[in-house]
């Protein structure tokens, strides 16, 4: 049976760093959200900012309703031929909605201190602005709506990876996941 894991994490709490340890070790394919956002934005030369990617979202959202990302993802997945499929950035209830029809699917909640989780944001400065943004920043950038709601839903996750640590004790706790399920 396919493995879907979904990673539903604070901003910077270790997400992409677990997938792509995942995909490295058990050539596990990856699924974003803001994937076909940044696409989106590409294609009509928009800037990849936080900003950009969460007005995006919202218009697609609102035009062609509240889950046609999730219905994205989810055939995605579903079409996937490996035996273990991750989705990275789950933050609304309806991202899992087609996601948890499959008995292969785990929600897993990854979080980390505030501080940990903003150094890291600086140091990979994945979008325009990142590395000047101030502690004060991030925190607000944590109470948009895209992201408001992650810390709920991480509240229904299956497993949870707190990721203060190192990548050994960041590898070890998913290790740890793999074998649960696989039991």
């Amino acid at each position: 049976m396919k493995i879907i894991l979904g990673f539903v994490g604070d901003l910077a709490s270790g997400k992409g760093t677990i997938c792509k340890y995942l995909n490295e070790k058990y050539s596990a394919n990856t699924y974003r959200f803001s994937t076909m956002l940044r696409d989106v934005l590409n294609r009509m030369y928009v800037p990849q900012s936080r900003e950009n990617l969460q007005k995006i979202s919202t218009i697609l959202r609102q035009n062609f309703g509240e889950d046609v990302m999730s219905k994205v993802i989810a055939e995605d997945v579903k079409n996937d031929q490996n035996n273990i499929v991750m989705v990275e950035g789950i933050r609304r209830p309806s991202d899992i909605t087609y996601l948890k029809e499959n008995p292969g699917f785990h929600l897993i909640y990854i979080t980390a201190d505030p501080k940990i989780r903003w150094e890291r944001l600086i140091k990979r400065a994945e979008n325009p602005g990142d590395t000047e943004k101030t502690f004060e920043q991030f925190l607000e950038d944590e109470k948009a709506e895209a992201d408001c709601l992650i810390k709920d839903l991480g509240k229904t996750a299956k497993f949870i990876i707190n990721n203060n640590g190192t990548f050994e004790e960041l590898y070890q706790q998913m290790e740890e996941i793999i074998k649960k399920i696989n039991s």
